[in-house]
């Protein structure tokens, strides 16, 4: 049995829509799956790409734990073409766990179901990147009680998004830990409606992503641990240009063209489509 996986990156957040919000994008990594023809145990794993020469390779690799948590606990062969950068705020991680997922049921003869975004959101605690890379489009995740749940929307044809993705890195873990336990009432009112507003403007009015995407929850306070991606989201906002920080940062996510003005130095500059199909899987054999 062979089989490749193919996940999309994501982006969450997308200002306003704080651990609510994803959309899913067209960056791909590819997780090629087999399975001893003879069903003997064991586990080999090869990865190309981001992450190469630092992941674990053995039990411990994040494939591997969601592929268990799936159901499937046999012999397995990955071999993984990593394009999604780490630690940038571009969902790597939850493309991982997702492909783990697919992958699990795939082995174990299951259809993907609401069980599928349960068992990946509980390795982050969160189901925006998740449901994003799992579904596509465009997603409001929530919780309730200690089930997690999504709604998918179909994205507007003329959302039109760029990443600009910096060298340095960024730990999800040490960003959240400069977030404020209590935030003004104003300043979570503001949170409500723009996220509101960001749902129409994604799905139906992109001319109003400006206003949609701005932010007063989480992305000035996390300013210290990313200051060139603030200054870059502030000078393209100035300039009329939706732009908010991609996740946990530090990659930022803009809509529209790039004015010249402004210095985006260091930055590597990809210009990607909504991904809208989610994860996929494709026989190889």
């Amino acid at each position: 049995m062979r089989f490749l996986v193919s996940v999309p990156a994501s982006t969450a957040n997308l200002g306003s829509g704080f651990d609510a919000l994803g959309m899913a994008l067209g960056l791909y990594d590819e997780i090629e799956v087999a399975v001893p023809e003879d069903n003997s145990g064991g586990l080999s794993i090869t990865v190309e790409g981001a992450g190469s020469g630092d992941v674990p390779l053995d039990e411990s690799h994040l494939v591997v734990r969601a592929v268990r948590a799936a159901g499937y606990t046999g012999g397995l062969a990955l071999k993984c073409r990593n394009v999604i950068p780490h630690a940038r705020g571009l969902g790597s991680s939850a493309a991982a766990i997702v492909a783990g997922v697919a992958a699990g049921f795939t082995l174990t003869g299951r259809e993907l179901d609401t069980d599928a975004l349960q068992i990946a959101a509980e390795f982050e605690g969160h189901a925006d990147n998740a449901a994003a890379s799992l579904f596509g489009g465009i997603v409001i995740a929530w919780s309730e009680g200690e089930r997690y749940r999504a709604v998918r929307m179909e994205p507007d044809a003329r959302v039109r998004p760029v990443v600009l993705i910096p060298s340095q890195e960024s730990s999800t873990k040490t960003t959240r830990g400069l977030l404020p336990a209590e935030v003004p009432h104003v300043d979570a009112a503001h949170a409500a409606g723009r996220a509101a507003l960001a749902v129409h403007a994604l799905t139906s009015d992109p001319s109003v992503l400006l206003a949609a995407t701005e932010d007063r929850l989480h992305q000035n306070y996390r300013e210290p641990a990313w200051p060139d991606t603030v200054r870059v989201i502030n000078d393209l906002r100035k300039l009329g240009v939706p732009a908010c920080v991609s996740g946990a940062g530090p990659t930022v996510i803009a809509f529209g063209d790039l004015p010249a003005e402004v210095d985006v130095n260091g930055f590597d500059v990809r210009r990607l489509d909504v991904d809208t199909a989610g994860v996929r899987v494709r026989p190889l054999d």
